[in-house]
């Protein structure tokens, strides 16, 4: 069950919560399905489809967001409603005026929500009050805002900020770039993406590609930036560092595959694979904090 992305954010204090403490707090707004008039229902759901909202092992939570959301194109309605306002103006000699078009777009929505189809999409968010991680497995930080959200109506007194590095990743990466040579505990993989401050943004991507030292030199002379980077930590975990310090693309490799305990049962499957992602995680963040050199402090941030 490994996190595909991750959205990082800090605890930035200890936060003293425990997982039946965080249920009834997210009870307050649990997920229900969109009612027939409804274009889109959110709230929290079971991670694992029983009744409790959080999933705890080895004091590490597993929080999840579902949200559901009617597809109903607006192509669909402005094609309904053009026919309808056609039946209109031939009842009564005129076209409606803008207003009593604005009134039968709403009705004919109305109208047709209950027939809509439904999609339902989950986003997973674990929280590690130990090392005092907040991260959602999201691949874009609008989806991530949306948690956020959710979690400061809901939680009492949410110690949380987003993730601030005194070194920004983009000045690292293109560092490590130039030099030809990735901190500690990481490789530089063949995947990067150099992108100009200039007006025109010029971009360069390598997918795949064996990157030369004097192509890349070239590229950041002539002003680009490094924004993504393909890396693999410590032989364990392959990834993408982007400009903006999103982690995406995560694979374990095969050394953590075969390590894993496998478990008896699908529950206790889980609970390894959970307590291995979660152990290997969090090493990962504060290795990748720590190439950055550091967390920026609220003075810093000011």
């Amino acid at each position: 069950m490994w996190f595909k992305n991750l959205q990082v954010f800090r605890l930035t204090t200890p936060w003293k919560i425990t997982a039946e403490e965080l249920h009834a707090q997210l009870s307050r707004i649990a997920f229900s399905q969109c009612a027939s008039n409804e274009m889109q229902s959110q709230g929290w759901a079971s991670p694992r489809n029983n009744d409790q909202l959080v999933h705890s092992v080895n004091q590490q939570f597993l929080i999840s967001l579902a949200t559901e959301k009617k597809l109903l194109p607006s192509s669909v309605i402005n094609q309904v409603t053009k026919a309808r306002a056609l039946e209109i103006e031939e009842e009564q000699g005129f076209a409606p005026g803008r207003k009593a078009m604005k009134d039968l777009k709403e009705r004919i929505t109305e109208e047709l929500l209950p027939r809509a189809f439904a999609v339902k999409r989950n986003t997973n968010v674990w929280i590690d009050p130990v090392n005092r991680w907040l991260v959602i497995d999201a691949s874009s930080p609008s989806k991530a805002d949306e948690v956020i959200k959710l979690l400061l109506k809901c939680c009492d007194k949410l110690p949380l900020e987003g993730l601030r590095t005194k070194t920004s990743p983009q000045a690292a990466m293109t560092g490590w770039l130039a030099g030809n040579e990735a901190p500690k505990g990481f490789t530089i993989d063949q995947d990067t993406e150099l992108k100009s401050s200039t007006e025109d943004k010029a971009t360069v991507r390598y997918v795949r590609y064996t990157l030369e030292p004097d192509d890349i030199q070239k590229h950041i002379t002539a002003g680009k930036q490094c924004t993504k980077l393909a890396l693999t930590w410590d032989d364990k975990v392959s990834f993408v560092l982007t400009d903006t310090l999103t982690i995406k693309r995560i694979k374990p490799l095969d050394v953590l595959d075969e390590s894993k305990d496998k478990g008896s049962n699908e529950e206790e499957r889980f609970d390894a694979d959970f307590v291995l992602m979660t152990a290997e995680l969090a090493s990962l963040l504060s290795d990748v904090v720590f190439a950055l050199d550091g967390e920026m402090d609220s003075a810093q941030a000011a």
